[in-house]
């Protein structure tokens, strides 16, 4: 399976596969960046916001976590220019922890991890901070992975149908630094 035969699929299906899906191989994933795609906003909203972005992960001493870079849209194939701030900055939104399920109960969904957006320090008008993301691999070395928008408000799980997919690009580039991700430490 690749990026593409996700394309076009119901939500049905992508829940399917997100529950037959496997846990995140968290060491191949460290110092990682990988391309992302939207599987289920209408098109008039995918036109507004974006079709494509990039997801980071980055090994932070015992923490994995990262964060979304904006792209300019180009589609799936070719390189993957981010867009810049008026310093030359990656624009970066969601910053979130990798984490483990254990002890949790997600509605519809048993799993090993799960981004959370709630804990890295996102900005205030940044609606991803309410994020706790399922995530799975679809394949044996996490290079293809599907994930699911749940929002999480105090108790309340909120799940959304919504689904995307995230092909590896490569290893994170000074560049990705560059974007100033949220220090877990000073949180």
């Amino acid at each position: 399976m690749n990026l593409t035969d996700l394309i076009g699929r119901p939500a049905a299906e992508l829940h399917a596969l997100l529950q037959g899906g496997g846990p995140l191989d968290l060491e191949a994933m460290a110092d990682t960046r990988y391309l992302g795609l939207d599987l289920s906003l209408p098109p008039m909203m995918a036109r507004l916001l974006w079709k494509t972005f990039r997801k980071t992960f980055h090994q932070d001493g015992d923490l994995l976590r990262g964060w979304n870079v904006r792209l300019e849209q180009r589609g799936l194939e070719g390189a993957q220019a981010p867009l810049l701030d008026r310093a030359g900055r990656p624009l970066t939104f969601g910053h979130y922890h990798v984490r483990s399920t254990a002890g949790l109960r997600f509605p519809r969904w048993s799993g090993a991890h799960y981004l959370d957006y709630t804990v890295a320090g996102n900005r205030r008008l940044d609606l991803a901070r309410f994020g706790f993301t399922p995530l799975v691999s679809l394949d044996h070395d996490s290079s293809l992975l599907l994930g699911w928008e749940v929002f999480r408000f105090g108790p309340l799980m909120a799940p959304l149908p919504l689904y995307y997919a995230l092909r590896r690009e490569g290893p994170l580039e000074p560049a990705d630094y560059r974007a100033k991700p949220v220090s877990t430490k000073s949180l």
